[in-house]
């Protein structure tokens, strides 16, 4: 499995590897929500159960364990560090990308509901597309051997105001449902 997309996919990763990535992770300047940490589970489109175990890896950074089948099989597991910022009513997930894909860092969205349960949100990758050829982002289109992505230059500031525009809410698409494992 490759560990982008074990993290339950970050930017369109389990909806066939189309990507939005930064050159710079989002800053290490804000912890994640307490409730973020801990194991979840999920079934995959294939029907396999899915694990994922997030925990503290210093100061306001986090590890992500991602493994299938069994929660007492750690040896396959994949394993990857994320920091996470939270503007307006979003949270926000940046990860590593192996070198295949660039090397750089991929953003995705995250939400803890009411039922307990960790959504998670890619960034359509289209419609990003259209948006830096309108302008409202800076970057370019890339070509990784997932298919196309997009490469934003934007600072992150003005990703982030792009992002919690309400007019962009239709830029996320759920990608992963999780719930607490145990329950």
């Amino acid at each position: 499995m490759i560990p982008w997309r074990a993290l339950a996919a970050v930017t369109c990763l389990l909806l066939g590897g189309c990507l939005a990535t930064f050159k710079d992770p989002i800053p290490a300047n804000e912890a994640a929500p307490i409730p973020l940490l801990g194991e979840w589970t999920r079934k995959d489109e294939w029907g396999v159960q899915q694990f994922l175990d997030i925990r503290r890896a210093g100061s306001n950074l986090y590890q992500a364990r991602v493994y299938s089948e069994s929660a007492d099989n750690l040896a396959g597991a994949d394993e990857y560090g994320f920091t996470v910022a939270h503007h307006g009513r979003r949270w926000y997930l940046s990860a590593g990308l192996p070198k295949k894909l660039g090397g750089n860092f991929a953003i995705g969205g995250f939400e803890l509901t009411d039922n307990g349960e960790l959504l998670v949100y890619t960034l359509d990758i289209e419609r990003i597309l259209q948006d830096i050829q309108g302008g409202a982002l800076q970057g370019r289109r890339v070509e990784t051997a997932e298919g196309d992505g997009a490469l934003i230059d934007s600072p992150w500031p003005a990703v982030f105001a792009y992002l919690d525009d309400p007019a962009n809410s239709d830029v996320f698409v759920e990608a992963a449902r999780y719930q607490r494992l145990g329950q």
